[in-house]
């Protein structure tokens, strides 16, 4: 089968509308030095542009295809031979949960970061061309505010959680709301300390075992280690101790001016000696210390425990607006545990021995996307 080209889907535009040619970045379109210039020149716009997000970084794409075993299309627009913009897309497909082109897949932002109108069409109009090509179940772009208002939108379930830091650790922890801030000082009186890992063995059994007992299947270790290697610096994995032994651990993303907490997990023991709330303010205490100004909870479902958590860190909620293209699909998908779909499958995985879970959860998990 031919590989759909969104350089030709972009030509397709209306020759009214001005609009920049969109390429896709492929190491088989060049030779390795042009895919390595441009993957350079990918990472330097998304730097600079106020649109773009970490998880619009070059890097995910080897991720996606190399360890995950996805199809990465990743466009971008030019203008006078300079990059106007980017869409870093992957096709995830699967029996269970279609077949789907995201912006971006495992990531909680994404869609089309561009310096201006015109660039964000031509990539629209990319995509979309591209998932009519590709003949998916629906193309779905994840955007921090509504870009595209003609599309269908899913802008009532996910939230993000971001906070302006101050540059004093003391005053961020008075910012704290006084019961949330009491937790934190707990987990000081329990004597718990914090470490900055070198690796991903202290964290990875500990945020397995918590998926497991919240009903999801884990991710393969190969991926967390991929993003240690991918990312380097701008990714570490912060963990907490209680005499020596692990209590909580949370795998971290670092970006321009903040710090996003993003995998997170804890022994049976962590609820009661505040391990996660001491694991988080430790997390934005070292980022403080190191010049981060923003700290960036992620994204959580409303009615879920994970959003009342990060609501009393004083976090407002602010709505995340998933716009869908879709093609196959008759209607916006519903692939989230709220869905009275998958409720028996999450009770069941809960029951799996943590050997079981562990062994089936990376075949799984990295067909949900």
């Amino acid at each position: 089968m031919t590989s759909p080209d969104p350089e030709s889907a972009a030509g397709s535009a209306s020759a009214e509308r001005a609009v920049d040619p969109v390429k896709r970045l492929d190491a088989a379109a060049g030779t390795l030095a042009d895919t390595a210039a441009t993957e350079a020149a990918w990472d330097t716009f998304v730097e600079q542009c106020p649109e773009a997000t970490f998880f619009h970084r070059v890097g995910w794409r080897r991720i996606l295809e190399e360890t995950l075993g996805h199809r990465a299309f990743y466009l971008y627009s030019e203008r006078e031979g300079a990059i106007t913009g980017v869409l870093p897309l992957g096709q995830v497909k699967s029996l269970l949960f279609g077949n789907a082109l995201i912006s971006v897949p495992f990531c909680v932002y994404g869609g089309v970061a561009a310096q201006d109108q015109q660039a964000a069409a031509s990539l629209t109009e990319a995509a979309r061309a591209l998932a009519e090509e590709l003949q998916v179940d629906y193309l779905e772009l994840r955007h921090r505010a509504r870009r595209n208002p003609d599309w269908p939108c899913k802008d009532d379930l996910y939230v993000t959680f971001r906070k302006s830091l101050e540059p004093a650790p003391e005053k961020n922890l008075q910012a704290i709301p006084r019961k949330q801030r009491a937790m934190v000082r707990k987990g000081i009186k329990n004597a718990l300390q914090s470490e900055v890992d070198s690796g991903i063995e202290r964290f990875y059994p500990i945020y397995a075992s918590s998926v497991q007992r919240l009903g999801t299947p884990v991710l393969p270790r190969r991926y967390f280690r991929a993003l240690r290697e991918t990312f380097g610096a701008d990714c570490d994995v912060v963990t907490t101790t209680k005499d020596g032994e692990p209590v909580s651990s949370v795998l971290n993303f670092y970006f321009r001016d903040e710090v996003l907490p993003y995998y997170g997990g804890g022994t049976e023991q962590a609820r009661a000696l505040a391990g996660f709330d001491f694991l988080y303010w430790e997390v934005m205490r070292r980022a403080c210390e190191q010049g981060y100004r923003w700290f960036d909870y992620g994204r959580s479902k409303r009615g879920t425990g994970s959003f009342s958590f990060k609501k009393n860190w004083g976090f407002e909620p602010q709505p995340l607006c998933y716009e869908y293209h879709l093609v196959g699909a008759q209607q916006i998908p519903e692939i989230n545990p709220l869905n009275p779909k998958y409720r028996l499958f999450i009770a069941g995985w809960k029951r799996l021995p943590l050997f079981v879970a562990n062994w089936l959860g990376p075949w799984l998990a990295r067909r949900i996307g």
